[in-house]
């Protein structure tokens, strides 16, 4: 396991999910108020495309993964993708929490209790 540098949010899970083993990414987090932070650090909306415009000019192959709370309003969570893709980053990805990772979650579809 990596250890990420970003705020603890709530992920939303999926069974298909894979464990994110590529260090060379930035995560951009939404938390379940709609604030954004590069990393660890808080970023006000209107410097969001700035910092992407940031990264995109010191690196053009920078990897993006959006963290977003599973309570964070959905349109934060756009707003974050179309900022990168208004700087010129094309990998973006979203993180999300395998489902069997999650305790006492529902067992997958078709499974026996």
């Amino acid at each position: 396991m990596i250890n990420m540098k970003a705020i603890e949010v709530n992920l939303p899970t999926a069974a298909s999910a894979q464990p994110n083993t590529k260090p060379d990414f930035i995560i951009v987090s939404v938390d379940a108020l709609g604030d954004f932070y590069f990393e660890k650090d808080k970023v006000p909306k209107e410097e969001v495309l700035s910092h992407f415009q940031q990264l995109y000019s010191q690196n053009h192959d920078v990897r993006i993964y959006i963290r977003a709370d599973k309570q964070a309003v959905y349109e934060g969570v756009m707003y974050v993708l179309d900022q990168a893709r208004n700087a010129g980053i094309q990998k973006v990805g979203l993180e999300i929490k395998a489902q069997d990772a999650v305790q006492g979650g529902p067992p997958p579809a078709g499974g026996t209790h």
